[in-house]
């Protein structure tokens, strides 16, 4: 009598080998996918943030240029235009409309513009230099060789190509204001540096000043 033989499957579910390659591979997608997202989100702030940086750059030439444009002579008779470099800009103009005119300064502090008020005070008048008010009004500037100008100057023969007028500035020469700022808020990350630029003509200057 021959004995019965029974045939089994030996594989009746999966090995531990197969369960662990299944585990690795959710695990790695899961990782990748969670990667993705992250640099997505982390370049969406980048370009947001930059956003922002521009949009204060850009109000706060506008507000520059209003200021720059009325320039004119101090409360004291002064004559309009203080100082005329490559990173300040010094001059006297009624900003806030109370016939009062205040000495603006603006000026390149680190990677920072910033804006330094004197209301003249006292009797006499006087501008008290310890009464400055600073604020800042544009952050993360890009400095270095090639962006060192932040203002440029310009005679009454400015014709959209004229040279600026080179250092030292004649005071009394100059007649419209270009101002050029380069500003990135994150520079180890797009998006690249952007430039906002502008130009001013002085209304209150006059030839035979």
């Amino acid at each position: 009598m021959n004995p019965s033989h029974h045939n089994y499957n030996s594989k009746s579910g999966f090995s531990l080998i197969e369960v662990l390659v299944v585990i690795f591979i959710i695990l790695l997608v899961g990782l990748v996918i969670f990667t993705s997202q992250g640099d997505v989100f982390s370049l969406n702030k980048t370009i947001s943030d930059s956003l922002t940086a521009q949009d204060e750059a850009r109000e706060a030439l506008k507000s520059m240029s209003a200021e720059i444009r009325t320039a004119s002579p101090s409360s004291l008779g002064a004559y309009p235009l203080v100082q005329t470099a490559t990173s300040s800009f010094i001059f006297y103009s009624d900003i806030d409309n109370d016939s009062l005119k205040e000495r603006v300064r603006y000026f390149v502090d680190g990677t920072t513009l910033k804006k330094g008020v004197i209301k003249p005070s006292g009797s006499p008048l006087a501008y008290n230099q310890s009464n400055e008010t600073i604020t800042e009004r544009i952050h993360n500037i890009v400095v270095g060789a090639e962006n060192t100008s932040v203002f440029s100057y310009y005679d009454k023969n400015y014709d959209g190509t004229t040279p600026a007028l080179t250092e030292p500035v004649d005071i009394s020469a100059v007649r419209l204001v270009k101002i050029a700022i380069v500003i990135d808020k994150n520079p180890q990350a797009p998006p690249s540096p952007i430039t906002l630029t502008t130009q001013v003509s002085m209304r209150n200057l006059k030839d035979n000043l």
